[in-house]
């Protein structure tokens, strides 16, 4: 037994444990790093805090100086500001109409980048290379130059100022980016996986089921958090494209010039309005990045 032992321990690698001093070098050298990754991180998150503490002020305290002279004083908040967000028909209206927008505007074009995408990855059909490149031509267009010929075409097919044709409308100029990023992911699965599972009998739409979406839940989610950020915070497509039916954005824009002095409504409705994207990205952002990642090296 002591012969196997020693043998045993003679194979082992030898753990050294590391000193305080080595420890202490590597934190002062990242010290610098760290400290202006922090200071960068500060000035984007005041704004964002200004306005928060903005929201919760009477609107006497608003008037009476800037949001840091209360940002200490918790007596002076109130949260009747979101009562009164909250009853207001067009906040609360422009609210419903951006969350239907976001989430047909998220599944949509998820959906069919994704069949797209297995399509140019894995199925073999004339002029494959071609389509990728006219996919990838297709980022390079401007959303702005689309704007007047889609303001056309949608007051002719009654589509303008719909949830449906704001959907249609975000859905289409994101396929190029989600068929470009989804490609690359799927091409990047092992091909013996996709061998073996075509010798086993499975169709297309099996793989694609079965296989593809399964493994390529990081590319998707993703995309599917990019897609999100993009059509929550839109304003120029709704500026254009609607009427009655505005999303957020563009209502809080046309609020802010009718009634700017109308803070106690506009900045709890901001900052809810952009609460949401940041908690959205903030919980999700490990896939954000794996997802994007994934498919640029092989």
């Amino acid at each position: 037994m002591a012969e196997v032992a020693l043998e045993r321990a003679r194979h082992e690698p030898v753990v050294i444990e590391e000193g305080w001093a080595p420890k202490i070098v590597r934190f002062a050298g990242k010290l610098p790093v760290h400290l202006i990754l922090a200071l960068i991180g500060l000035f984007w998150l005041v704004p964002t805090a200004g306005l928060f503490v903005t929201s919760i002020l009477a609107p006497a305290d608003q008037s009476a100086g800037g949001w840091w002279n209360f940002a200490i004083k918790p007596h002076a908040w109130t949260f009747e500001n979101y009562r009164s967000m909250f009853d207001n028909e067009g906040i609360t209206h422009a609210l419903v109409v951006t969350a239907q927008i976001t989430l047909g505007a998220t599944i949509l074009p998820i959906l069919v980048a994704s069949l797209a995408a297995y399509a140019l990855a894995w199925i073999e059909f004339p002029g494959r290379d071609w389509a990728f490149l006219i996919v990838i031509a297709l980022l390079l267009v401007p959303i702005q130059m689309a704007l007047i010929p889609m303001f056309s075409l949608y007051n002719t097919s009654g589509l303008f100022d719909t949830i449906p044709g704001l959907i249609l409308f975000h859905s289409a100029f994101a396929l190029p980016f989600a068929i470009f990023l989804l490609r690359n992911f799927f091409a990047g699965i092992p091909r013996d996986l996709m061998e073996a599972a075509r010798i086993d009998g499975a169709s297309e739409l099996r793989l694609f089921f079965k296989v593809i979406l399964p493994l390529g839940l990081p590319a998707i989610a993703s995309l599917a958090i990019f897609q999100v950020l993009f059509v929550w915070n839109d304003l120029l497509i709704g500026l254009v494209l609607t009427q009655n039916n505005q999303p957020i954005a563009p209502h809080l824009a046309a609020q802010l010039r009718q009634f700017g002095s109308n803070l106690n409504v506009l900045a709890p409705a901001s900052f809810f309005s952009a609460v949401i994207p940041l908690t959205i990205f903030a919980a999700f952002q490990r896939y954000f990045v794996q997802g994007l990642l994934a498919g640029s090296v092989k």
